[in-house]
């Protein structure tokens, strides 16, 4: 299950990602409209979260642009706690309403009816254990890489944590701005500059041993990089 997170308080962004990925979800953030109707296409996500109180395009009137594209569903989160705002967003179309400050639980817990009830989909309730792209595997347990060889591929920590960042985006372009607030998520000390040696450690290590017949990390002029290949989680 893929959530999208709309919030520009970024603390709290981060942790409702951690948060739904503790708990099997997919989980990406961002902080503005322009940055999710750049991100966001039919299909793509299960579920999203949005804030009300947004800089520039606020809540109200992105849940209205969605629901003109789209059935996914929508939580509403708002620090104001106001009825009007309440019964407006769903009104708009939103599914549930959750006030802040709220547990980690009570959004898992909202998050799971909303998809249950929406989707008549069963929740995962264990995180997937592995990851696939082409013939490559990430046992996230272990958190070990083989390449389509079978030979495990020696990763550092902050590279380990940058594929899994780039796994999460497959497909879609991600600036290098998203990698770096991910990052900071993740590992500490990161930077611009960091993150671009990290990417061009990450190609030399997945390009050798993968026989470099297969590009997995595309630079994408003026807009950052993308991870080429489709993942499948299990």
């Amino acid at each position: 299950m893929k959530i999208l997170i709309v919030e520009d308080d970024s603390p709290l962004r981060l942790l409702i990602a951690r948060t739904l990925r503790d708990h099997g979800f997919e989980a990406t953030g961002v902080g503005t409209a322009a940055e999710m109707q750049a991100l966001f296409t039919e299909g793509a996500f299960q579920l999203v979260v949005l804030d009300i109180m947004l800089p520039g395009t606020n809540g109200l009137d992105i849940c209205r642009w969605l629901r003109a594209r789209s059935a996914v569903p929508i939580i509403i989160i708002s620090a104001r706690g106001q009825e009007t705002d309440r019964i407006v967003g769903l009104e708009l179309g939103a599914d549930d309403y959750l006030s802040k400050p709220f547990g980690a639980e009570e959004l898992v817990a909202r998050v799971r009816a909303v998809l249950r009830r929406t989707n008549n989909q069963i929740v995962p309730q264990q995180p997937a254990r592995n990851l696939r792209f082409g013939d490559w595997r990430v046992d996230l347990d272990r958190r070990e890489v083989f390449a389509p060889d079978g030979e495990m591929v020696p990763l550092s920590g902050a590279e380990y944590e940058l594929l899994l960042t780039l796994t999460d985006s497959a497909q879609r372009v991600v600036s290098r701005d998203f990698l770096l607030e991910q990052s900071r998520e993740r590992f500490s000390g990161s930077s611009d500059r960091s993150i671009d040696v990290l990417i061009s450690r990450l190609r030399a290590k997945l390009g050798s041993n993968g026989g470099g017949q297969e590009e997995l990390i595309r630079t994408v002029r003026g807009a950052g990089y993308m991870f080429v290949p489709a993942v499948e989680r299990q």
